[in-house]
């Protein structure tokens, strides 16, 4: 089974990489986009807004990425919930984008009120005000929803099909209902970002995915479980 075990690196691999990039995209933007936005300041950072941007596609990429990536394996135990995982990710991926679309967003419309130094700055600073609110309902709410709901399916699928032990894909279900709790929460009550609530609430799902990632690049999927799937398939295809 080389090919699971490929799957299984690349999985492993990604979960570290799109972790790493969610995080990481908001250093090089890190004092730019608190409100109310310096449009000066933030026309003068431009190289740091566009690595920004940079970053966060790499994560819209890896985000589908791992979906993808265990489509093969998943699917073999419930291909509906396998092709609702990847399209989750998927969704979640594009709303990513959206998101880094609003920070370039920004930065035309920053450059466009140095240009235009004090001619109508405060209809520059209500639509930087509006991009910097549609941005932070993107991460904050609408782009956890799908990332949630396509984690929950390959977790269940994980644990049913026993491919990694089941205290592992356990706590991912746990993990997710709990990160659940908290974008429901920050909807309603609009505290995006670090606050005490939405940090505690998405440490698990956190320290869960790079637990997990670390187990399938050592370990990979459990072969038995892979196996007698295998036989299961091949007995069908015969009778």
């Amino acid at each position: 089974m080389p090919s699971y075990r490929r799957n299984a690196i690349a999985v492993g691999v990604l979960f570290i990489a799109c972790s790493a990039a969610s995080i990481l995209s908001a250093v090089p933007t890190a004092g730019l986009l608190d409100a109310p936005v310096d449009l000066a300041r933030l026309a003068a950072n431009d190289g740091r807004v566009v690595l920004g941007a940079l970053i966060e596609f790499v994560w819209a990429a890896t985000a589908a990425g791992i979906a993808i990536a265990l489509y093969p394996v998943v699917r073999r135990h419930n291909r509906a919930l396998a092709l609702g995982s990847v399209a989750g990710r998927v969704v979640e991926g594009t709303f990513v984008l959206v998101g880094a679309l609003s920070l370039l967003t920004l930065l035309g419309v920053s450059q466009e009120a140095v240009a235009g130094a004090s001619a109508d700055a405060s209809s520059y600073q209500a639509v930087a005000t509006s991009l910097l609110a549609a941005r932070d309902w993107t991460f904050g709410f609408v782009a956890m929803l799908p990332f949630l709901v396509g984690a929950l399916m390959y977790y269940y699928l994980l644990f049913m099909a026993r491919l990694v032990p089941r205290w592992l894909s356990g706590w991912g279900l746990v993990a997710v209902g709990l990160a659940l709790v908290a974008t429901v929460y920050s909807g309603f009550t609009q505290e995006f970002g670090f606050s005490s609530v939405n940090t505690v609430l998405n440490v698990p799902i956190g320290v869960q995915e790079m637990v997990l990632a670390v187990w399938l690049i050592v370990k990979g999927f459990k072969s038995p479980a892979v196996t007698a799937d295998r036989a299961a398939n091949v007995e069908s295809s015969t009778t």
